[in-house]
C-alpha cells in the first residue's frame, strides 16, 4: 500500500500543477486585457452611437442678402484699429446686385423631446430669417428661436414635434479628464449624421473668442457644419457643444473646441426661463498678476485678478474695490487665475451681496459688493495686458472678424516672418467683403496703407 501510495502520489500532482499554470496564465491575460483596451481605445462605439444619433439634428438656415448700388460702409466700432484702412476700400465699390438667398448648415441636439427644445451655436443661426430642423429620419420641422447668447455662442430653438423626439442629457464637463474618450456627432460639410471619436486633449482653453472662454479641446474630428453639435462622454452624456477649430484650411487637423456643459447648462436654463441670459456685473477691468506685480503686491504669481480700473458708480466702486487691488476670492470661491473672475461674476445672483476678498498693499480685506446686472452690450471684466491694451486683439470691422497674427500661426499657415497684418477669422455673408475675402486670408494692406496690427486665427465650423 505504501508503494502504491507513493506511486499514485506523483500522479495527482500533475493536474494540480497544470491547473495552477492555467490559473496563472489566465491572471496574466486578464491583467493584460485592460492595458490593451486602454492602448487601443474602445473596441466599438456602435451601440452608443446608435442610441444617440437620433437626438442629433441638422440645422439649416436661410437669409436674404442685399446688394445695393455702391456698397455702403457698415457701422464700425469706435476706435477700431482697422476702420481707418477699410473705409475707402469698400466705399462705393461694385455695381447693383439683386437680393439673393444664402443658406448655411450646422448641427444641434435635442434636450427636451416632448417640447422639442434644441441646443445649437448662436453663430449657426445668427441673422437667419428661416430655420429648419432636419431630423435623423428625414423629417423636416420649422424652428423658432427661443433665445441666444453671443458671449458663450449658445442658442436655443423650439420645434413642434408630431411625436416625442429622442433627447439627450447633459453630463458634468468638470468630471471629464484629459485623456478620456469622447464622441462627436454632427453634420460636417452637410453630409448628415456623422460620428467621430477622440479624446479630451486639454481643458480650460482660452481661444480669445470672448470673456468666458473655458473650452474643452478634443482631437475628435470637427469640421465645417459640426458647429452646435454635441460632444459626448462614453456614458452618452453631453459634456460639450462643438463650436470652433484651429485649421489652416477650415478642415479638421485634430484641434477642436467645445463649450463645456457646465457653462452651457445655466445659459440654457436662463434662455428657457427668460429668453435671455441675465449675468452678474462687477464693473472692473482686470489684469494678470505677473511675477513683478506679485512680488510688489505680496501675492502668489498668477493668483487672483489685478484690478486695473474701476467703473465709476459701478458695483465694485460702490463696494470699495480700488484700482491696484488683487481680487483673490469672490463669494466662497477662490479666484485661481484672472480668467476665473468673469465666469464667477457672471453666474452670481443679481442684487445679492457677495463677499469679495482683495489684497491691498499686502493686506487682505473682505469687502461686501452688491452684484449688478450686466446688460447685453454692457461692460464685462475686460482682461488687459501689461501695456494696458486689451489682451484680446480681435476686432469686427466691416463684417470681418480680424485677429492678431502670432508666430505659431505663421508656422501653421506657412507665413514668413516678414508678413505683417491681420488674419481673417470669419466673414459676415451680408458684408461688402464677403464677395472677395475669405476666412484664413491675411489683410496686409487696405486703402494703400499697411495693416500693422497683428493675432491667432480660429474657425467656427
Amino acid at each position: 500500500m505504501q508503494g502504491l501510495s507513493s506511486r499514485n502520489g506523483p500522479r495527482s500532482v500533475f493536474p494540480i500543477a497544470v491547473g495552477m499554470l492555467l490559473a496563472a496564465l489566465a491572471a496574466v491575460v486578464m491583467a493584460a486585457a485592460p492595458a490593451a483596451a486602454q492602448r487601443n481605445g474602445p473596441q466599438t462605439v456602435a451601440p452608443l452611437a446608435e442610441q444617440l444619433i437620433e437626438a442629433v439634428v441638422n440645422v439649416s438656415t436661410s437669409q436674404s442678402v442685399r446688394g445695393p448700388q455702391g456698397l455702403p460702409l457698415p457701422s464700425v466700432p469706435k476706435n477700431s484699429p482697422y476702420d481707418e484702412y477699410f473705409g475707402d476700400f469698400f466705399q462705393n465699390r461694385g455695381q447693383s446686385v439683386p437680393d439673393r438667398m444664402v443658406s448655411s448648415l450646422g448641427s444641434g441636439f435635442i434636450i427636451d423631446g416632448k417640447e422639442g427644445v434644441i441646443v445649437t451655436n448662436n453663430h449657426v443661426i445668427d441673422g437667419a430669417e428661416e430655420i429648419q430642423i432636419n431630423l435623423h429620419d428625414g423629417t423636416k420641422l420649422k424652428a423658432e428661436l427661443i433665445g441666444k447668447d453671443s458671449k458663450t455662442d449658445i442658442a436655443l430653438l423650439k420645434v413642434n414635434p408630431p411625436k416625442e423626439l429622442k433627447a439627450v442629457k447633459f453630463g458634468s464637463s468638470g468630471a471629464i479628464k484629459v485623456g478620456d474618450w469622447v464622441m462627436a456627432i454632427g453634420n460636417p460639410f452637410g453630409l448628415g449624421g456623422s460620428v467621430t471619436v477622440g479624446i479630451i486633449s486639454a481643458k480650460a482653453r482660452n481661444i480669445n473668442s470672448g470673456p468666458y472662454d473655458d473650452y474643452l479641446q478634443t482631437d475628435a474630428s470637427i469640421n465645417k457644419g459640426n458647429s452646435g453639435g454635441p460632444l459626448f462622454n462614453m456614458d452618452g452624456e453631453v459634456i460639450g457643444v462643438n463650436t470652433a477649430i484651429i485649421s489652416p484650411t477650415g478642415g479638421s487637423i485634430g484641434i477642436g473646441f467645445s463649450v463645456p456643459a457646465d457653462t452651457v447648462q445655466p445659459v440654457v436654463q436662463q434662455l428657457r426661463q427668460f429668453q435671455e441670459v441675465r449675468r452678474g456685473w462687477l464693473g472692473v477691468k482686470i489684469q494678470t498678476v505677473t511675477e513683478e506685480i506679485a512680488s510688489a503686491l505680496g501675492v502668489p504669481q498668477n493668483t487672483g485678478a489685478l484690478v486695473a480700473a474701476v467703473t465709476p458708480d459701478g458695483p465694485a466702486a460702490k463696494g470699495g474695490i480700488q484700482a491696484g487691488d488683487v481680487i483673490v476670492k469672490f463669494g466662497q470661491e477662490d479666484v485661481a487665475t484672472m480668467r476665473n473672475l468673469p465666469r464667477l461674476v457672471a453666474r452670481a445672483p443679481i442684487d445679492d451681496q457677495v463677499p469679495v476678498e482683495v489684497v491691498r498693499k499686502g493686506e487682505r480685506k473682505t469687502l461686501q459688493v452688491t452684484v449688478g446686472r450686466l446688460s447685453e452690450d454692457g461692460e464685462v471684466p475686460m482682461a488687459l495686458g501689461q501695456d494696458g491694451e486689451p489682451e484680446t486683439a480681435e476686432a469686427v470691422v466691416l463684417g470681418l472678424t480680424l485677429s492678431t497674427l502670432t508666430d505659431d500661426l505663421r508656422t501653421k499657415y506657412g507665413l514668413g516672418a516678414d508678413v505683417k497684418g491681420a488674419i481673417v477669422d470669419d466673414v459676415d455673408p451680408k458684408s461688402p467683403a464677403a464677395a472677395t475675402i475669405r476666412p484664413g486670408d491675411v489683410i496686409v494692406q487696405a486703402a494703400n496703407e499697411p495693416v500693422r496690427r497683428t493675432s491667432p486665427g480660429r474657425w467656427r465650423p
